[in-house]
């Protein structure tokens, strides 16, 4: 594929993505939930430190339970999946909660972006900053106190097709000389 076609078929996907809260039941095959993960794991990092873990979710019973304590994770009870995306301080660059956060941030749009790219519709929900969330995911996936769950994104594939939303704002955009 020549350079020229890579760069609008990734501007396409970056452009086009939404959050999508609404799914079908059809399943995501497993191929397409190790692909969002390795996107995942392409994103850059301080120092290539990596300090993340994804947890895959397709168990029915899980999602439902956690739709239950999120408030805006209601779309949960709906998703055919979801990844939860965790950041691990004591694998940061100087073990820093900060960097952790950040790092897996990169990693979660990269899952959001992919997640586009697939067909498959994904939306964020934070756990982090909210210690009553991050309660909530911690207890229902077991998730070390040191473990920072960041997010959840549940996946399915969209039950319509909307738009993209043109977020593009010129006057957000400062020169040098501001």
């Amino acid at each position: 594929m020549k350079e020229e076609q890579m760069a609008q078929d990734a501007m396409s996907v970056i452009c086009r993505r939404r959050s999508v809260r609404d799914f079908t039941d059809a399943g995501i095959d497993e191929h397409a939930l190790e692909a969002l993960v390795r996107a995942g794991m392409s994103a850059p990092t301080a120092r290539n430190m990596q300090p993340w873990s994804f947890i895959v979710l397709t168990g029915r019973e899980t999602l439902d339970r956690l739709s239950e304590g999120l408030p805006y994770g209601k779309m949960l009870a709906t998703a055919t999946a979801a990844i939860a995306v965790c950041a691990l301080p004591e694998e940061a660059n100087g073990q820093s909660v900060e960097l952790a956060v950040v790092d897996a941030t990169c990693a979660s749009e990269n899952i959001l972006l992919a997640a586009e790219a697939f067909g498959l519709g994904a939306v964020w929900v934070a756990a982090y900053p909210y210690e009553d969330r991050m309660a909530h995911v911690r207890s229902i996936l077991n998730i070390p106190d040191g473990v920072i769950p960041l997010n959840v994104i549940p996946l399915g594939h969209p039950k319509a097709s909307k738009p993209p939303i043109d977020k593009y704002r010129p006057e957000k955009i400062h020169r040098e000389s501001w």
